[in-house]
């Protein structure tokens, strides 16, 4: 199967909106915001965008407030175009050990990620449905650790099954996490050295 080039499907996209001279709503699930700096200021040209910030896989509270915190303070920084909103979930890390039972052992990169990326989505898609979004999307698209793939087929299945249009994407793409790196250096962003989970966790 040839993969599919999802920076060209979002660039259809953008260009059409272009074309109807119009800004849509966007709620973006956000993993974290390193991750989210680039594709923020990428998209904002074209969204009113609203970043949902639902992360039940981060282990640590303390970890996830601090990554939360984060997040608020780079909305509040970034230039913008349009405006910035978050919309914040509740914390139950419960929803990731339920998914994640019986695949602790998985590699990384494998089922559990998986599982850890529809989680994620399904909460995004139905949080968008409730609010009338015109997409919703995610950023985890951006880390060359994650499979965009993956991520893309289990968007937009959601999006057929909730009946909201997945925005694809490929983030890492134009050099996305590269100028990642550089708006965190930047805006002076604590960077976390794993996804959030504990089996993700480095060993100390």
């Amino acid at each position: 199967m040839n993969k599919i080039n999802y920076q060209l499907e979002l660039d259809k996209i953008i260009n059409k909106i272009e074309g109807e001279n119009t800004t849509k709503s966007l709620l973006l699930h956000s993993c974290c915001a390193p991750c989210s700096s680039y594709v923020l200021a990428y998209l904002n040209k074209y969204f009113n965008i609203t970043v949902f910030y639902y992360n039940p896989n981060i282990t640590n509270k303390e970890e996830y407030l601090k990554r939360k915190q984060e997040q608020i303070r780079l909305i509040s920084e970034l230039p913008a175009i349009n405006k910035i909103n978050i919309l914040d979930a509740d914390y139950k890390p419960e929803k990731f050990f339920e998914i994640s039972k019986g695949l602790e052992d998985c590699r990384e990169g494998g089922e559990r990620c998986f599982k850890c990326y529809k989680l994620r989505l399904e909460a995004t898609a139905k949080a968008a449905k409730e609010n009338n979004f015109d997409y919703f999307c995610t950023t985890l698209t951006i880390s060359p650790l994650k499979n965009a793939q993956k991520i893309n087929e289990i968007g937009h299945m959601l999006g057929d099954e909730y009946q909201i249009p997945f925005l694809p994407s490929d983030f890492k793409k134009k050099e996305g996490f590269k100028k990642s790196i550089e708006l965190s250096s930047q805006y002076n962003l604590y960077r976390q050295n794993y996804c959030g989970c504990i089996y993700s966790k480095p060993k100390e």
